[in-house]
């Protein structure tokens, strides 16, 4: 086991499996433990841009979509962490630039300070998420 799976097991004890109950027992970990705000950026780019990172989709209404919608290039302040949805929390962030609010799934996004408790929190529940 290594010390990712150590940490997730700590929170949620035995049973890691990704369940309505487990994502409202790492939610209220992770209430308690992050301090907020904190910077974060997208881990790989968000659903809605896909077809357009991946090539075909129209460049320009990328860049304009872009000015309405949260994009994993931006930088953006965790404000809160809500309960789960769609299998996974739902975080409430703020981009830096502008100051737009946006909801997006905690999954989808990396701490901007790699050296951070923050920062392994975040990681671990990606971890969590996507593996169990």
């Amino acid at each position: 086991m290594n010390a990712s799976e150590k940490r997730i097991q700590e929170v949620l004890g035995e049973d890691l499996h990704v369940s309505p109950n487990n994502l409202r027992r790492y939610r209220t970990y992770l209430k308690k433990s992050v301090k907020f705000p904190f910077r974060v950026t997208g881990t790989e780019d968000f659903p809605w841009e896909e077809p357009y990172v991946m090539g075909g989709w129209d460049e320009e209404e990328y860049e304009e979509l872009k000015k309405t919608n949260p994009s994993y290039t931006d930088e953006f302040e965790l404000l809160d962490i809500l309960g789960p949805e769609d299998y996974d929390l739902v975080a409430v962030i703020r981009r830096t630039s502008d100051k737009q609010v946006f909801q997006i799934g905690l999954s989808w996004l990396t701490c901007a300070g790699k050296k951070s408790a923050n920062h392994t929190m975040l990681k671990d529940y990606s971890i969590w998420k996507v593996n169990y």
